[in-house]
C-alpha cells in the first residue's frame, strides 16, 4: 500500500509539474534572497540549475537533512554553521560514530564563487562537491543512492523535487538543489565594506585603518594571496607551517613533487568568527597566527617566497588582528534565511 500512494503521489504530481513550474519565482527578484554586494561580480549558475525559490528551499532542507549521514547524527549545518560564517569552531570535526575528522572545516560564505573546492582542489564544482562527505569514511560514511532510496519514500521531499526540477527525487535532484542553497551564502557588508564600497568613513577604527595599509602593504605582502574582493587568489601555496607534513595537500591530487604540501588560499571573509585556523586547525587565535607569519615560519622546499620574516611591532600586530576582525559580516550570520 505504501507503494502505491507514493506512485500515486508522483501521477499527481506530474500532472501539476508544468503549472508548478510557472509559479517559480526567480531569485534574481528576490533581493531579500540574493543580494550581491557592491564591488562583487554577479553569481554565476550553471545552465540547468538556476535559482528558483523551489530550488533554494529544497536545498535547505537538505542541508540541515541528518539522513545524509549513515547514523543519522549529522547534516551539511552540523559542521557548517551560519553563526559561524559556515565554519565550525572545532580543529577537526568529528563524522559519524563520532570519528575524528583529518581537516578543518572551512566557512562556505562566498563558496559559490570558488573555481574549485576542498584544500587541494580537486572537486571542480558544487554539484560535485557533497559527494565528497557523503562518502567519506570520517564524515558521513554514506551512499548517495542509498540515501535517495530513503529520501524519496519521503512525501516532502518528493513533492519539493518535482516543484523544483520536474523531475522525481533522486541524486540529481540532491546535489543541484544543495548547491543552489549554497551558492547565496553572500557575504559583503563588514564594517572594512562599509567604508571601502559604501563610502562610510566612520565604518573603521584608527587601529583597523592602519591594519588595513599594513595588510595591503608590501612590508606584509597579505594581499599578494589574500587579495580581491573575496580576500583570496585561489592559488595553492605553502605557507610554512611544518617542514614535514603529514597532510600532503595538493600532492594527494597531482601526486607532482612540486604540489607537496600546497594548499589553497582561503577567504579571509569572517575570518574573526572561523576559529581555529589552518588546514589542521593549530592555531586557535589570529594574534597567533600573525605571530606564525611575522617569524618566517618554517623551510620547506615549496614554500611560498611571500614567507618571510615581517619584523612587525606589537602595535602593527593588535592593528592586523583589529583590520581582520572589520572583515566581519554580522548580517550575513545573523540573517534569519539561514534558520532551520
Amino acid at each position: 500500500m505504501r507503494k502505491l500512494s507514493i506512485i500515486l503521489i508522483f501521477i499527481s504530481l506530474v500532472a501539476c509539474q508544468e503549472d508548478s513550474q510557472d509559479e517559480v519565482v526567480p531569485f534574481n527578484q528576490q533581493e531579500a534572497l540574493l543580494t550581491i554586494p557592491e564591488g562583487f561580480p554577479e553569481m554565476e549558475f550553471p545552465e540547468g540549475n538556476e535559482l528558483t525559490i523551489a530550488r533554494w528551499e529544497l536545498g535547505k532542507k537538505l542541508f540541515y537533512e541528518k539522513r545524509l549521514s549513515i547514523d543519522n547524527s549529522l547534516s551539511c549545518g552540523s559542521c557548517h554553521k551560519p553563526s559561524l560564517a559556515f565554519a565550525d569552531n572545532r580543529d577537526f570535526s568529528p563524522g559519524v560514530f563520532n570519528r575524528a575528522g583529518t581537516r578543518n572545516a572551512p566557512s562556505l560564505a562566498n563558496v559559490g564563487y570558488q573555481p574549485y573546492l576542498l584544500r587541494e582542489g580537486s572537486v571542480p564544482n558544487l554539484e560535485m562537491q557533497v559527494l565528497v562527505p557523503i562518502q567519506e569514511h570520517n564524515e558521513f560514511n554514506h551512499n548517495i543512492v542509498k540515501i535517495v532510496e530513503e529520501l524519496e519514500q519521503d512525501s516532502s521531499y518528493a513533492v519539493a523535487s518535482i516543484a523544483a526540477y520536474g523531475r522525481p527525487f533522486d541524486g540529481f535532484v540532491l546535489t543541484r538543489a544543495i548547491s543552489v542553497f549554497q551558492r547565496t551564502m553572500v557575504s559583503g557588508n563588514s564594517d572594512y565594506d562599509q567604508y571601502t564600497n559604501q563610502g562610510n568613513s566612520s565604518a573603521l577604527s584608527s587601529a583597523e585603518r592602519q591594519g588595513m595599509e599594513l595588510f595591503f602593504s608590501n612590508k606584509t605582502n597579505c594581499a599578494s594571496c589574500h587579495g580581491g574582493f573575496n580576500f583570496t587568489n585561489y592559488s595553492f601555496e605553502n605557507n610554512g607551517l611544518d617542514s614535514v607534513y603529514a597532510d600532503n595537500g595538493r600532492f594527494r591530487l597531482t601526486n607532482n613533487p612540486n604540489d607537496e604540501a600546497l594548499f589553497k588560499v582561503p577567504s579571509l571573509r569572517n575570518v574573526g568568527l572561523t576559529a581555529p585556523f589552518m588546514h589542521d586547525g593549530r592555531f586557535s587565535t589570529l594574534e597567533e597566527v600573525i605571530e606564525h607569519y611575522n617569524s618566517g615560519g618554517e623551510n620547506h622546499q615549496n614554500k611560498s617566497s611571500y614567507i618571510r620574516p615581517l619584523q612587525l611591532t606589537m602595535e602593527e600586530k593588535t592593528e592586523l588582528v583589529a583590520f581582520l576582525n572589520s572583515l566581519t559580516d554580522y548580517e550575513f550570520i545573523n540573517d534569519s534565511k539561514w534558520k532551520k
